[in-house]
């Protein structure tokens, strides 16, 4: 069986810096708030008609990973995109990559897991690598949240959080079995699936209840967010899932190189980091530049801590996320 391992990273934000002063002029809202709640200062978001959308931000975040893997778009077998915000209902975006790219009828898999969609897209791709039937695998994470944003009084406790982006990696074989993808951890819990949801458009919320209707006090439109239920929650699944693969690899939290967590609230991760005794050095976090960008989070904060110099050769990185689902995972590399 082969290993599988990380060999190129890159990722894309918007231009657009939009400040928690400039959220103040949209909503009943202060800046002192939004730090107090999310550790968070500013986010990137769009602007209608600059060319991005979530596809063509995963495609950009793409080619970087792929140039610093000293590989071409042909060399890639296999892509997989996560994502909450496509394009469009349908196709997904992960062939809209595929064409951009000028890759050939290599397959493309949409994954629907919201924040610990990078995670889950690793450990497929992983998988993929480690029975032989792919080489080089293209995984992508990237939301374009801003455009579906309650902008309003009503929606502030969702909409000062998120922001847009997109973060890539190439996986690709190796027979290096000591270093690499050690091993992935995945879990959901559908009971609580809709404290973090966004119930329409859907099927069950289609075309004549949603659009013709249009009563502007339906906000099953926008995202709604049980705040405390989910920090409640996430504080627990975090550690039990960092624990797990830190477990099934005989290692202790000591062993954690640099620990890069979805990058949901700042609060959160540092809650993590007290109940695990981490120092500074071993936690990883950009939410209060780019707020939380949910399946493109950590693939930006990986390459961002890649960019700095801090993952090098044989660190143990550690890739955790709790989200919508509700979802939970991990993944621990050796580099």
């Amino acid at each position: 069986m082969y290993q599988s391992k990380i060999v190129g990273i890159g990722h894309f934000v918007p231009e657009n810096v939009v400040t928690n002063k400039d959220i103040e002029s949209l909503m009943d809202t202060s800046d002192e708030w939004i730090q107090e709640r999310t550790g968070i200062k500013e986010r990137r978001w769009v602007v209608p008609g600059d060319g991005n959308t979530t596809s063509s931000m995963g495609t950009k975040a793409a080619r970087k990973a792929i140039s610093q893997a000293n590989l071409l778009p042909s060399d890639i077998d296999f892509i997989i995109f996560a994502t909450l915000s496509p394009d469009y209902y349908f196709p997904g975006p992960g062939v809209m990559v595929q064409k951009e790219l000028g890759i050939t009828e290599v397959g493309a898999l949409d994954v629907r897991n919201q924040c610990s969609g990078f995670i889950y897209s690793l450990s497929v791709a992983d998988q993929f690598i480690k029975t032989g039937m792919y080489k080089n695998i293209l995984v992508i994470g990237s939301e374009l949240h801003s455009g579906g944003l309650e902008k309003s009084s009503r929606g502030r406790g969702v909409s000062v959080i998120f922001g847009d982006g997109a973060g890539a990696v190439v996986v690709q074989r190796s027979e290096n079995n000591t270093h690499g993808i050690l091993s992935t951890h995945l879990h959901s819990e559908g009971l609580h699936a809709e404290e973090l949801a966004l119930i329409g458009p859907s099927t069950g919320r289609w075309v004549p209840e949603i659009i013709e209707v249009n009563d502007p006090n339906d906000t099953s439109y926008y995202p709604h967010m049980n705040g405390n239920f989910v920090f409640k929650h996430a504080v627990v699944r975090f550690s039990e899932v960092i624990m797990e693969a830190l477990n099934a690899n005989s290692l202790q939290t000591s062993d954690i190189g640099i620990l890069i967590p979805h990058q949901a609230n700042l609060r959160i991760s540092q809650f993590i980091q007290k109940q695990m005794k981490l120092n500074d050095a071993q936690v990883f976090n950009n939410i209060m530049h780019y707020g939380n960008t949910t399946a493109a989070s950590i693939p930006i904060a990986l390459s961002e801590a890649n960019e700095q110099g801090l993952i090098v050769k044989d660190k143990i990185v550690c890739l955790a996320a709790f989200g919508s689902g509700f979802t939970w995972a991990s993944a621990l590399i050796r580099w």
